[in-house]
């Protein structure tokens, strides 16, 4: 199952505190870019975050799944995603700790 675009621009509203969020579809679910860094991806309506030190901090007790099979353990956000300083917090700190993607050639 795919995830809905409202549902991807209702995420992505609620980070916007963070910086510049943006999203690509990528095979019928989104990947969710904070100042040019993937942070999060939203699958069959779900929103998982990249797992960072001071992710988890802030994150507390959130469950963690993977967004598809295979996938490594993501944070899985609920109903956090209606509070959106906590959520726009979250994604501060993890992109802060995430790498600068390569540049391709």
């Amino acid at each position: 199952m795919s995830s809905d675009l409202p549902f991807v621009e209702y995420a992505c509203e609620q980070m916007s505190g963070a910086g510049a969020i943006t999203f690509r579809k990528m095979f019928g679910e989104y990947a969710l870019y904070c100042d040019g860094k993937v942070v999060a991806l939203v699958c069959d309506n779900r929103l998982f975050v990249k797992p960072t030190a001071a992710g988890r901090e802030i994150a507390g007790q959130l469950a963690e799944a993977p967004p598809y099979p295979g996938a490594k353990l993501h944070l899985l956000v609920g109903q956090e995603l209606d509070d959106r300083e906590w959520l726009s917090s979250l994604i501060r700190v993890t992109a802060r700790e995430l790498p600068v993607p390569k540049a391709r050639r």
